[in-house]
């Protein structure tokens, strides 16, 4: 296959999670420079995962010439963003960038030929790029810089990481349970390299540059420690050597911290010569640890050398004590262990209309409510096995001014007394218009129902008739079937990750040890297949683009 027949080289979509650094435009920038068409295909989606709270002030992209996506995945971390982007996206190659690296001149031709090389193995799995940091010319790099330049070095890092989408299908993409950009790029890639899948590093050169950091940073990134614990509970004591990662200096921390515990307590004790002696370890142990970070730092003379000797003096003496804490509260954690990724679904939020009770659009009257077939029966062996039920409807005719929020608690409650208590009920009264996060394909809904249910998004699953159901699903992290009906669009069809003909073949491919396998297995419905609603029953609400909002709504 030549680099230099674009057409021979597979589709390709990029996702970025961020959180709005002034480095997301400068990366957009130079991906919007590379010269597509030539080498390479142009990207078919940039997504952007917006890993802010709820709720924030929209990104400022809308102006950069390419194809792009925003989804507010709220505050749950870059996993959650990557996974949001690639779930919504469907072409054959995901590239995951962060959202503080540049792809310089010349990346567009050696990623094509890096792309045109893995997609002609079967068993490569993904590509990486090679990290590069710049660093300052006139003054050894201060510890901050120093630990960013580790990234030049780090094994399968997602900072510039293309990904063969049947990969992440296959291990159902990040674990979502490392809320930090630390473990979960490792994590991924050994359950990948697991799964049988090699893993290659690329030709195409990324610039990493160091971004500004603040004097507490080093002490900061020790909650990365946690995440420690999570990889030992899920990949056992040598996870490190299967992952490839460097060992660190925690069990020197682990010293540190006793040193000072030991003189704490001889001082209470009143046994001041051990107290001295445990002192004098303590610092010892700190000076030293001080000393190898302000080594190959500045030096008297260069600029800012006094300032990065205080800070490395300062967070010398409590950073092993951060790290220790951290880890404890890892291991705590996950001191029994932890279920393979995914955990299976504690809750099933469903839609209303068009998926519990056949639709009447605007309905304000609990008259009007009439259930599907069979949703009582299915909805109560769902309650029999433990499994929390609840209902996310969007209501868009109380912002229209169609109805009151006191109509729609009424035909709530009536389907309530039809269908069994919900422990969860979140409405959307909100249009389009309002630019909430709150209304499908908005994550926002899922969130709360799972937030009221005291679980985590990925136990949560969602059925509802249409992409917009879907979409709010996948960008909150949630697992997703679509039940369509004669108004599902053909295209939201297309785009579910599950497709099932009814309410109860949704359920046993969400859970087939409750209600069983349905017939044929879990693959998806052909849409062509009869639908399970009357077909003269017009739309709930209007439909959404499955992959999480309108073009203009998304590039706000």
């Amino acid at each position: 296959m030549s680099a230099g027949s674009p057409a021979a080289l597979p589709a390709w979509s990029v996702v970025v999670p961020t959180i709005g650094r002034p480095s997301l435009r400068a990366l957009l920038d130079t991906l919007a420079a590379q010269p597509f068409g030539a080498a390479l295909p142009a990207p078919e989606a940039v997504v952007l995962g917006d890993d802010r709270p709820l709720g924030t002030t929209p990104l400022d992209v809308a102006d950069v010439a390419l194809p792009l996506r925003v989804v507010r995945v709220g505050g749950r971390g870059p996993a959650a963003g990557r996974n949001a982007g690639w779930r919504l996206t469907r072409t054959p190659w995901v590239l995951f960038l962060d959202d503080d690296v540049l792809v310089p001149a010349g990346w567009a031709e050696a990623f094509a030929a890096d792309l045109a090389a893995a997609d002609a193995q079967g068993d490569v799995g993904a590509t990486q790029g090679r990290l590069r940091v710049p660093l300052p010319a006139h003054r050894p790099p201060t510890d901050w810089e120093r630990s960013t330049a580790g990234l030049e070095g780090a094994r399968w890092a997602t900072a510039d990481m293309a990904y063969r989408r049947a990969v992440l299908e296959a291990v159902d993409g990040f674990d979502e349970r490392f809320p930090r950009a630390y473990r979960e790029d490792a994590d991924l890639a050994l359950r990948v390299r697991t799964a049988g899948w090699r893993l290659v590093p690329g030709e195409r050169v990324t610039t990493h540059p160091v971004r500004p950091a603040d004097a507490r940073v080093s002490v900061r990134v020790q909650a990365g420690a946690r995440d420690d614990a999570l990889m030992r509970a899920l990949h056992g004591p040598r996870w490190r050597d299967r992952a490839e990662t460097g060992r660190g200096r925690f069990p020197w921390h682990v010293a540190t911290v006793a040193a000072a515990a030991a003189g704490a307590g001889a001082l209470v004790a009143g046994r001041p010569r051990l107290a001295a002696a445990a002192g004098t370890a303590w610092f010892a142990l700190t000076a030293d640890f001080a000393r190898r970070r302000i080594a190959p730092g500045p030096r008297p003379g260069d600029a800012g050398w006094r300032t990065e000797w205080a800070r490395m003096a300062w967070t010398s003496a409590v950073l092993p004590a951060a790290a220790v804490r951290h880890r404890v509260a890892g291991s705590l954690a996950h001191h029994a262990g932890a279920p393979a990724w995914r955990p299976p679904v504690r809750a099933v939020l469903l839609d209303r209309d068009g998926t519990l009770v056949h639709d009447v659009p605007y309905n304000g009257d609990p008259g009007l409510v009439r259930p599907v077939d069979g949703a009582r029966e299915l909805l109560d062996g769902l309650r029999a096995a433990g499994v929390r039920v609840g209902l996310v409807s969007n209501q868009s005719g109380i912002g229209r001014g169609l109805l009151t929020r006191a109509q729609v608690d009424a035909v709530n409650a009536r389907v309530a007394d039809l269908l069994g208590p919900f422990d969860t009920v979140q409405v959307c009264p909100h249009t389009d218009a309002d630019g909430c996060a709150c209304r499908k394909p908005g994550p926002g809904m899922v969130l709360a129902a799972a937030r009221e249910l005291g679980l985590a998004p990925w136990e949560c699953a969602v059925v509802g008739d249409i992409g917009a159901d879907v979409g709010a699903a996948l960008v909150a992290g949630a697992r997703a079937v679509l039940v369509p009906t004669p108004l599902t669009r053909p295209d939201e069809v297309d785009a579910a990750p599950a497709v099932a003909p009814d309410l109860r073949a949704a359920l046993a491919l969400l859970l087939p040890a409750v209600l069983g396998t349905p017939a044929g297995g879990p693959a998806a419905q052909d849409p062509a297949a009869p639908p399970h609603d009357p077909p003269h029953d017009p739309p709930h609400d209007p439909p959404h683009d499955p992959v999480g909002g309108t073009d203009a709504e998304l590039a706000a």
